[in-house]
């Protein structure tokens, strides 16, 4: 909030506090929340938090750039969290990277407790979207059409991230990680789009693009494509929110065009600053990322070794593990 206050308030020297800048903040911390996705285990709380610190900053000032020079709606620069926080992320997942993880993947599974929590809170991600999506978006009409649109397709998401699981795995059984991926997937790509998007059929498609990304990137993003670009994806944001955020990012291009296209005088000009705002948001998130992952390898962090990453016992005491227990 303060952040965005000093960015975008009018007025000198004062925040101006309100349930709007708060709805906005809300939205904007969610990038953070993405990118310690893809640091789970491998960054200590100091770095998380200054992590932290320097993406909320990094995001606001991208967000000012896209309003303020690119004239991008408010609604489309907020939508833009899921990329920017993805490619952050990543770019700081590429320092703490070590050859050694694929040896400690014991450690990152799952197990039938840990699914059942992580399901429920996939559950109420999934309730929540028609909201996040809406909140900000003033014309009633418009709103009314993000709530229904953002609603097939995260349940058109849902029902094919079952479906697609079965059919990818060897023994056709359900696996819940493709779950928890895919299901959230349909509104992350909607985001962009939500409120223009005229047909309900046109939601659904974007709701199955996005989960068969989810599920097909996780099985060649994680198996292939991460060991050779030598990023660690912890919890698979990747294909959960950056590159589902991305086909929303190219529709809602494709979605603007059509129905901007009355107006051809100054049509290419507008579809540039739409496709430029979201690679620039990109450009952004991977640039402060990069640096920001370059600072925290520093010894003044006390970074752990990789032989620490994924244990629990290096930041939790547990009176069961204790000596004479």
């Amino acid at each position: 909030m303060l952040v965005e206050g000093f960015l975008f308030s009018s007025t000198a020297a004062k925040v101006k506090i309100s349930l709007h800048s708060v709805l906005k903040a809300s939205i904007s911390v969610t990038a953070v929340l993405i990118s310690a996705g893809a640091l789970l285990g491998k960054a200590n709380p100091i770095q998380l938090i200054w992590m932290a610190m320097v993406e909320v900053a990094a995001f606001s000032t991208s967000r000012w750039i896209n309003v303020k020079f690119l004239k991008v709606e408010e609604h489309t620069s907020l939508m833009h969290v899921h990329i920017f926080g993805t490619y952050f992320g990543l770019a700081v997942s590429w320092w703490l990277y070590h050859s050694s993880l694929s040896e400690r993947v014991e450690k990152e599974k799952s197990n039938p407790i840990s699914d059942l929590f992580s399901m429920l809170g996939t559950l109420f991600l999934w309730m929540f979207w028609p909201s996040f999506n809406s909140v900000l978006i003033v014309d009633l009409k418009e709103k009314r059409n993000a709530i229904c649109n953002t609603y097939y397709a995260i349940a058109v998401s849902a029902v094919a991230a079952f479906a697609l699981s079965s059919l990818s795995s060897r023994n056709g059984k359900i696996r819940m990680i493709h779950i928890h991926h895919a299901a959230l997937a349909g509104g992350v790509a909607l985001g962009f789009s939500a409120p223009i998007i005229p047909h309900p059929c046109i939601a659904m498609i974007l709701g199955l693009l996005a989960s068969m990304v989810a599920v097909l990137g996780s099985h060649c993003l994680q198996t292939y494509l991460n060991s050779v670009l030598k990023i660690h994806d912890t919890c698979g944001v990747h294909y959960t929110f950056g590159l589902p955020g991305l086909l929303g990012a190219i529709v809602h291009v494709i979605l603007f065009i059509i129905i901007k296209r009355a107006s051809l005088s100054s049509l290419g000009y507008l579809a540039l600053i739409e496709v430029g705002s979201f690679m620039l948001t990109t450009a952004i998130g991977l640039g402060t990322g990069f640096i920001t992952g370059f600072i925290l390898n520093f010894k003044l962090w006390k970074t752990l070794p990789a032989s620490k990453y994924f244990d629990d016992q290096a930041f939790w005491e547990f009176p069961h593990l204790a000596y004479g227990f």
